[in-house]
Formats: C-alpha cells, sequence, structure tokens
C-alpha cells in the first residue's frame, strides 16, 4: 500500500494557482521539484504510488505523483532533500487540515480521493463554490 507526503503549500491561494505556477516551471524546463530540509526515512513506501498532498487555505486541496527523492548538501552544507514530482496537479476532494511545519506522512486510507472519481459535476465547480458548499456541510 502506498504512502503519501502532505505538505503547505504557502503562497498558494487556490488549486489554479499551484496548477499555474507548476506549469510555469515546467516551461522553464529541467525537472519538477520541492526541496525539504528533512529527508523521509520511509522512501520505499512513498516512491510505490505515493503523492505530495498540498494543504491549501486550510484544506488538503491537491496531489503530484512523487518520482524520486534524492537526498543532497546544499552549498552550505545543509543537508536537504529533493522531491521529484510529476509536474501535474490532481484536485482532490477537499479536506481541512490545520497549518503545520515541514510535511508528515499521509496513509493511502486517510488520503482524499481525486475529485475525477468524484460525484458527476463537483470537479467542474469553481473552487470558492465547492469551499463554501464544504463549509456549510453540503460536500
Amino acid at each position: 500500500m502506498a504512502l503519501h507526503l502532505i505538505k503547505l503549500a504557502v503562497g498558494c491561494e487556490s488549486v489554479k494557482d499551484l496548477t499555474e505556477r507548476v506549469a510555469e516551471r515546467a516551461r522553464s524546463g529541467g525537472r519538477h521539484i520541492h526541496i525539504t530540509r528533512m529527508v523521509p526515512k520511509r522512501d520505499a513506501e512513498l516512491l510505490d504510488g505515493g503523492s505530495l498532498y498540498w494543504v491549501i487555505r486550510g484544506e488538503i486541496a491537491a496531489r503530484e505523483k512523487l518520482v524520486a527523492i534524492e537526498p543532497f548538501r546544499d552549498g552550505d552544507g545543509i543537508s536537504r532533500c529533493r522531491l521529484v514530482l510529476e509536474p501535474e496537479v490532481h484536485p482532490v476532494s477537499p479536506r481541512p487540515m490545520r497549518p503545520f511545519q515541514g510535511w508528515r506522512y499521509l496513509t493511502a486510507s486517510d488520503a482524499p480521493h481525486d475529485l475525477g472519481n468524484a460525484a458527476e459535476g463537483i470537479a467542474e465547480m469553481p473552487e470558492t463554490m465547492r469551499r463554501e458548499l464544504r463549509e456549510l456541510g453540503l460536500l
């Protein structure tokens, strides 16, 4: 069973914003990476179909598939980790999540489903409408 990571998407206001950032990076060439300070110890489980889930404005809102995990030392000799990701953002069924520092493991059973697998029409709804309906308990 795959294991996932969850992380705050600092500075992102919406899934659309995250998607635009990923597309911009893809246009500039190279691999799509996210650098963290800590190296996940459970890398084999993460690379067995795991994703990086993004928390946007207090909700788990999107994910990107993990491709590789590469520990390295930066120019100052500090240990870091490159999370290599597929440059495709998948919106997920929103779920509230409190802020935290760094990243956390997320089990497959606790991970939200992709919106593509949700009820018909939800994926096409504007993100703000989905957020409001969820806050009202209607979604």
